[in-house]
C-alpha cells in the first residue's frame, strides 16, 4: 500500500513538473506567434488574408491575456495557414 502511494505521488509530481514546463513553452510560443501575426499584418497582405490575420491576432491576444496558451496557439496556426494560401 505504501509503495503504491509513493508511486502515485511520484507520478503526480512528475506530471505537474512537466505540465509547468509545457506551459512555459506554450506561453513563449504564443507570445512569439502574436509577434509573427503582427509582422505579417505589417507586410500589407491582400484584404482576405489581412482579415484572417486580424481575426487571429484578436483571438491570440485574448487567449494570451487569459493564459489559455493552447487556444492561443490555435489562432497562431490559423494565421500561419492564412499566410501560406
Amino acid at each position: 500500500m505504501k509503495t503504491m502511494l509513493s508511486a502515485a505521488l511520484l507520478a503526480a509530481s512528475t506530471l505537474i513538473a512537466t505540465t509547468g514546463l509545457a506551459s512555459a513553452d506554450d506561453a513563449k510560443d504564443c507570445t512569439d506567434g502574436v509577434a509573427m501575426i503582427k509582422a505579417e499584418i505589417a507586410k500589407a497582405p491582400p484584404k482576405s488574408t489581412l482579415d484572417k490575420l486580424n481575426k487571429a491576432l484578436r483571438g491570440a491576444q485574448r487567449e494570451l491575456g487569459e493564459k489559455e496558451y493552447d487556444e492561443c496557439l490555435d489562432f497562431v496556426r490559423d494565421a500561419q495557414k492564412a499566410v501560406k494560401k
